[in-house]
């Protein structure tokens, strides 16, 4: 495995208790939209002599300047050194790892499920086959609990107007129907919500990403409805 040093050059908040890490993208490092990384904090209080190390998928686009990891800022070691972290400060990147990535036939619709913080690989993916003009279809259905939690939003619905193929699907699981105004889809994911959108199951690649309970439930969902397992592809966030 290939280890980069790179440096940290911003932070950004993209919902509520959500921060994206911005950094400098290594000379030589190439990686496919899906893929992850390992990121090492070098300098932390730790006590641990290696450092702090966490596994994230990169958010951004492979074409992008710039390295964006996404995360949830939750009361660990890891993610309070994270955030604490000094603009400019030298980190540990290892990879890229994985192969979450986009299948090759754009005959069959590929159908991505993304629960929270697991929307950051398909941000990534999105990304690429907009700039690339990918002939695949692409539905995204995206669950958070509130408004609030979703990140990347306004991120999102643009990708939507730049890219015909794609449809962006978001929905709430905690709020009721005209809540602030939304008129969209409420309730967690189920087989008529997708059958609304996609039409047949039995076509598409389904892509799941996000908290282990939330991807072994919709995995469990789609095979019940008859897709093949052999068409579902899944990225677990445990301890995200």
């Amino acid at each position: 495995m290939i280890a980069y040093q790179t440096r940290l050059l911003g932070r950004t908040e993209v919902a509520e208790e959500t921060m994206s890490f911005h950094f400098e993208k290594p000379g030589g490092f190439v990686f496919k939209a899906g893929q992850y990384i390992d990121l090492t904090l070098l300098h932390s209080e730790s006590g641990n002599s290696n450092g702090l190390t966490h596994t994230f998928s990169i958010a951004s686009s492979p074409f992008a300047e710039e390295l964006v990891v996404t995360t949830r800022m939750r009361d660990t070691v890891f993610k309070r050194a994270l955030s604490a972290l000094p603009i400019g400060e030298e980190v540990r990147i290892e990879g890229p790892m994985g192969s979450f990535t986009l299948h090759n036939n754009t005959a069959r619709p590929a159908v991505l499920l993304a629960g929270g913080i697991g929307i950051a690989p398909f941000l990534s993916i999105l990304s690429y086959a907009a700039s690339e003009r990918l002939r695949h279809p692409i539905f995204l259905f995206y669950a958070n609990r509130y408004l609030e939690d979703a990140a990347f939003m306004d991120a999102l619905w643009k990708l939507g107007e730049v890219n015909p193929r794609f449809r962006f699907v978001p929905t709430f699981t905690r709020i009721p129907n005209n809540y602030r105004g939304w008129k969209g889809e409420t309730g967690h994911f189920s087989p008529e919500m997708f059958s609304t959108h996609v039409g047949s199951l039995r076509g598409p690649i389904f892509y799941l990403a996000g908290p282990p309970t939330m991807v072994a439930g919709a995995c469990r969902m789609l095979c019940q409805a008859g897709v093949d397992q052999d068409d579902i592809r899944t990225e677990e966030f445990a301890g995200y």
